[in-house]
């Protein structure tokens, strides 16, 4: 099932995503509910749906009617894995490391699938991160390897934008990674159940429609069931926490420093990850 997030007027309101349109479910159901209710809610909310095709007397929402809010908008933390690709590692001249590398973001970062993201005023070096995104459906505390996936509400497209001026200034990377908007997420939140194997996924990114990332989740050094085992052996993770689980090679911080063209005014960004969507989003001047 494909839940998305959307606006009426100023209003968050939650869609299902359907071949012939989205339909809008707010009147019974919210994201926030859906996620912390767990199964049951799930099928609930698939048996209404199903309910409103079945009677006929509904309207779809087109691509175009939509205003899309981010797909997770209250995720109470954003964990992000670091060099988790074997080639993303190798062109950035890094060692792949022993155990995941972690680093956060803030809800400040958050931004939605068409929404214009403002560049920084004080960077010249914005690159581009197209990342699956993991969004736990559970409380876990020490999940073994083995249960890690049971805890996984569903999966969505990211990027994870970053200020590379901004993020090496110190060894601390928040400041180059949490500027508002470097967390785009969507357009959909596709449920797990859709997406079995996460970790066997087609991934890409595109630059004013150009191909500059393509590979496949399978590259990933730490595999998503590894990755939300070893963050619940440290902190608990709760319903709504994203999970982004690194870059493949093709960033433009991988290239010679004579080639690195940095994302500009006017760039649009489309991230792709096979059975989860496109994620689209214009870089604009602040």
């Amino acid at each position: 099932m494909k839940l998305v997030n959307f606006y009426r007027e100023q209003q968050l309101c939650l869609g299902v995503m359907t071949e012939r349109g989205m339909l809008d479910v707010s009147s019974r159901f919210d994201m926030d509910r859906l996620l912390t209710a767990g199964e049951q809610e799930v099928q609930a909310i698939k048996a209404y749906a199903e309910g409103l095709i079945h009677s006929g007397d509904v309207q779809f929402l087109h691509e175009e009617q939509i205003r899309y809010a981010p797909c997770v908008p209250n995720s109470r933390k954003i964990i992000c894995i670091g060099l988790n690709y074997r080639r993303h590692a190798e062109e950035s001249g890094m060692n792949p490391p022993e155990e995941p590398l972690l680093f956060s973001k803030f809800s400040n970062a958050l931004a939605a699938h068409k929404e214009d993201i403002e560049l920084p005023a004080e960077s010249r070096q914005v690159d581009y991160e197209a990342e699956l995104g993991i969004v736990i459906g559970r409380k876990v505390r020490n999940i073994s390897k083995e249960d890690a996936l049971s805890a996984v509400f569903g999966y969505c497209c990211t990027n994870d934008l970053s200020a590379r001026d901004l993020q090496f200034r110190s060894s601390q990377w928040l400041l180059g990674k949490s500027c508002d908007g470097f967390a785009p997420c969507g357009p959909y939140l596709v449920t797990a159940e859709e997406v079995p194997s996460p970790n066997k996924l087609e991934i890409r990114t595109l630059v004013n429609g150009e191909v500059r990332q393509s590979s496949n989740t399978s590259d990933m050094i730490f595999h998503c069931d590894e990755i939300i085992s070893y963050i619940s052996r440290h902190m608990t993770l709760e319903p709504g926490d994203l999970i982004l689980t690194g870059t493949p090679e093709g960033v433009v911080m991988g290239l010679p420093e004579s080639e690195r063209v940095w994302l500009r005014d006017g760039d649009t960004v489309t991230v792709e990850i096979e059975g989860l969507g496109s994620l689209t989003n214009r870089l604009v001047k602040p």
